[in-house]
């Protein structure tokens, strides 16, 4: 029953001759892309065409006959109303257990901010009881032949992060690193164990994705640059959670379904801009970013998600010849396929509620969070008249339940009577923590050791700086507590050990003294300096970043250099999703630790650091190459050019000697090339290239400063938290309208779709309320329908959060947005404003105003 690639000897041969030939590319030897794959036909192609001839083939595991007829007795008693139903996933946050009954829907996920409750995570009790919720009400046989139970998803990228007091991992990026598939088959076991705590069927994951842009706000998703690695580790992992196909622990207790995502190339868009487009060729998709599935395929990881992304300008999530004749057809996944979030609804021609052509291009499940209800009212009507053909969805249909029954799901009972369910002793117990803390140690890369620092005497007198030593939540990155992560306390991580926790752990065993200083301005004699800072949390596109210039952190470190001045030679622990340019922080320090996000076991830093055992050395090797300059975000083994700072496969260990000399600090950037276009008014200044505008009746004014005397119209400086870091915008009567908008036009749609909001700081400086109304992507407020209205009437500073979706929802072109911000008075009134940017949306609901 194993499977075998008819084209390709075996999946490792394919990857390892991927890598064979990008290691000769990067010594000088002349090879093509031919030289592993079929040439392209000469005849022109349409683009985003697919020859599924020239992929992989895959010889299907014959289908369980038991399963085939239990799934074709359901079907026979399914109304089409259920079938339908079954097709679609809805968000926790946007969809009641009554629902899931009435429309007898197929799945629920819970969203990176959707956790029952009024935090973006719960504690197991929590969860549990809102799947036993959702549990009953999907297997109530009231008015039905048969009742089918839900599965309920969730993104466990890194461990089950969405539960209060789960171990943590470090992210993919790390683990690549460590180049060990056997930890990352346990990493994946205890996942699975964590997520039956609460009650969960379904994780979102492995990610397979081969990112080849440092900009992509996804990259620490992938593990490597190279498929290589992750050839390598994907059967590992989808073991790890369903179990080994065929043996005894296929899908049995403690084991939950895996979705193998994003496919396929999300990995390899243009500008590593998130859900953009790749303009590579056919053979590229095939060797580099699918080359990563095939193991997983083989394992029998029962779900696939296809990407946001396009290829050659059409929409994965509509490409029937990479779902259906390449996947479903020539791989023979006998599966099911779920879309990503709404992502149906950016295919041309549908709507996040509206879109046949997805389902038809072979998508089985809707992950329509918040859309599915429209979604499941178009999709009934489009097969009652035949636009979608009975035969796909029974297809889709007979998919889903096979999942479900392979999973045992008709005899496990409601999610807290299964075993495992509720045991709060299984999250981040002794062993799990000793396999994250292990992670970290295999995970960290040596960059430099002048004069052989490392490792440090733990008997000395340490001072640890930076913003990221004591916080577990900045070690964990995105996707931790929730969607975004970085926002939460140490508290927050029961079950979790900052870094500084574990250096002063090492520290006071060998009796030393541990100072902690975390902004760095004090005035401190040591022997040595641990300095731990890096990039701010982020996830999907809000990590999206237009060079690889590391700007973004919260500690100073032109603070390294004053240290080693003052005799007190510098460790660098930095951490970051992905490779930056950090010559200026490499050359301030005597030793660089590239640590990437190491999760909530921090002691696994120290164990390195202070070589607490013989064996705890730096073995982690890169697994995307390290920069020399902030614009080679394209810098992947293999290529022509290759030029790194340090080489695919670097890493150094204690015993290495060599010095590493000074490095180039010239960036060779443009002022300005750090801005982002998701902040439009900072500092009280616009930002990100976007201007300020005032309007009186038609009649527009550009404004080279933010003081402006229009007659109807003043716009002054006022003070927040600095001198004139806000905007006072007084309208002595109503109608002008303050704008702040761009030549260049912006594309919020990825913001839109993603749950993000508008948010600004404003206080109330008149006698009365002020009667607000705000837009975006029109030119004036009638053009948009006059906008959301906002009252002011405190005259504290005060945090207004309005929902993109608010203003999609008027009409406005999320895609091509020209005035990012634009505001009217009903009134005379007087406001003071501040920080306008977007911000990811805190508590999952819409906000549209009063």
């Amino acid at each position: 029953m194993n499977l075998k690639h008819l084209k390709f000897a075996s999946v490792v041969a394919l990857a390892t001759g991927l890598a064979t030939v990008s290691h000769a590319k990067a010594n000088g030897v002349a090879a093509s892309s031919s030289d592993h794959t079929e040439t392209s036909s000469s005849v022109e192609r349409e683009p985003g065409s697919i020859r599924a001839e020239i992929w992989p083939e895959v010889t299907a595991v014959p289908l369980d006959p038991a399963i085939e007829a239990e799934i074709d007795a359901i079907m026979a008693k399914m109304t089409l109303e259920q079938k339908v139903g079954q097709t679609m996933q809805a968000d926790s946050g946007a969809v009641t257990p009554e629902e899931v009954k009435k429309y007898r829907l197929g799945s629920v996920l819970s969203g990176g901010n959707s956790a029952p409750g009024p935090l973006p995570y719960a504690d197991a009790a929590t969860w549990l009881k809102t799947a036993d919720a959702y549990w009953e009400a999907s297997t109530d046989d009231e008015d039905v032949e048969v009742a089918i139970p839900i599965i309920w998803g969730i993104d466990a990228v890194h461990g089950h992060t969405n539960l209060l007091g789960a171990t943590v991992f470090p992210h993919n990026v790390g683990l690549g690193a460590a180049r060990d598939p056997d930890l990352i088959e346990r990493i994946m076991t205890v996942t699975a164990k964590e997520l039956v705590v609460s009650g969960h069927d379904w994780t979102f994951a492995p990610t397979l994705a081969v990112p080849r842009d440092d900009r992509w706000g996804r990259g620490y998703e992938g593990f490597s640059e190279d498929p290589k690695i992750v050839a390598s580790y994907s059967d590992r992992i989808v073991k790890g959670l369903q179990g080994t196909f065929g043996a005894d622990d296929f899908m049995t207790s403690g084991k939950i379904i895996s979705a193998a995502k994003h496919w396929t190339g999300d990995g390899a868009t243009d500008g590593g801009r998130d859900q953009g487009d790749a303009s590579i060729s056919e053979e590229d998709l095939r060797d580099i970013h699918t080359t990563g599935y095939l193991p997983a395929l083989e394992a029998q990881v029962q779900t696939v998600m296809v990407s946001f992304s396009s290829w050659q300008g059409v929409k994965m999530t509509g490409n029937k010849g990479i779902i259906t004749d390449v996947l479903k057809d020539r791989m023979n996944f006998n599966g099911f396929v779920v879309s990503d979030w709404n992502a149906h609804g950016q295919i041309p021609g549908c709507s996040n509620t509206d879109c046949a052509q997805a389902f038809n291009a072979g998508i089985d499940m809707f992950m329509a969070p918040d859309s599915w209800k429209g979604l499941y009212e178009s999709t009934l009507k489009h097969v009652k008249s035949g636009t979608i053909p009975m035969e796909r969805l029974n297809d889709a249909v007979r998919r889903i339940l096979r999942v479900k029954l392979q999973y045992k799901l008709f005899d496990r009972g409601a999610p807290s009577t299964r075993a495992g369910a509720g045991n709060t002793d299984l999250l981040a117990n002794a062993e799990h923590r000793a396999i994250a803390r292990e992670a970290v140690r295999k995970s960290l890369v040596l960059l430099k050791n002048n004069d052989s620092l490392l490792p440090l005497d733990a008997g000395k007198r340490v001072l640890v700086v930076g913003d990221g030593a004591d916080s577990i939540a900045k070690a964990s990155g995105g996707w931790t507590l929730s969607w975004q992560g970085g926002t939460h306390t140490n508290e927050e991580f029961p079950g979790g050990q900052s870094i500084l926790a574990g250096i002063q752990e090492a520290v006071a065993a060998a009796g030393g003294t541990v100072i902690f200083d975390e902004d760095g301005t004090g005035d401190h004699d040591a022997d040595v300096v641990i300095a731990v800072y890096g990039e701010d949390a982020y996830a999907e596109f809000q990590g999206d970043r237009p060079n690889l210039d590391f700007d973004d952190g919260d500690f100073d470190t032109a603070l390294l250099g004053g240290y080693r001045a003052k005799g007190m030679p510098v460790v660098s622990v930095f951490l970051s999703g992905r490779p930056l340019w950090v010559n200026p922080e490499i050359n301030a320090s005597d030793a660089f630790v590239a640590a990437w996000l190491p999760g909530s076991e921090g002691g696994g830093i120290s164990d390195v650091l202070f070589q607490r055992d013989p064996s705890f050395d730096f073995t982690g090797k890169l697994s995307f190459s390290w920069p020399k300059l902030p614009t080679q975000a394209t810098l992947n083994v293999g290529d022509a050019d290759y030029d790194p700072l340090f080489a695919y496969g670097f890493g150094l260990s204690v015993s290495d000697t060599a010095n590493l000399g000074p490095l180039s600090e010239e960036t060779g950037l443009d002022a300005g090339a750090n801005q982002s276009s998701d902040i439009l008014f900072s500092g009280g200044q616009p930002k990100g290239g976007w201007s300020l505008y005032g309007v009186i009746d038609g009649t527009q004014t550009r404004l080279n400063s933010t003081s402006w005397d229009g007659g109807d119209l003043v716009y002054s400086g006022f003070d927040r938290l600095a001198q004139e870091d806000s905007l006072r915008i007084d309208w002595l009567t109503g109608g002008p309208v303050m704008r702040l908008a761009t030549h260049d036009r912006a594309d919020f749609a990825r913001q839109s779709n993603g749950a993000m909001e508008m948010s600004f700081f404003v206080r109330n400086l008149g006698d009365n309320p002020a009667k607000l109304r705000v837009g975006i992507g029109c030119e004036a407020l009638s053009d948009c329908a006059d906008g959301v209205p906002v009252t002011v009437a405190s005259d504290e500073w005060q945090e207004v959060r309005l929902s993109l979706a608010c203003f999609a929802d008027q009409g406005a072109d999320m895609s091509s947005v020209g005035t990012g911000f634009i505001m009217r008075s009903d009134s005379a009134a007087s406001i003071a404003i501040s920080e306008i940017k977007l911000a990811p949306d805190l508590d999952a609901l819409r906000d549209c105003g009063d």
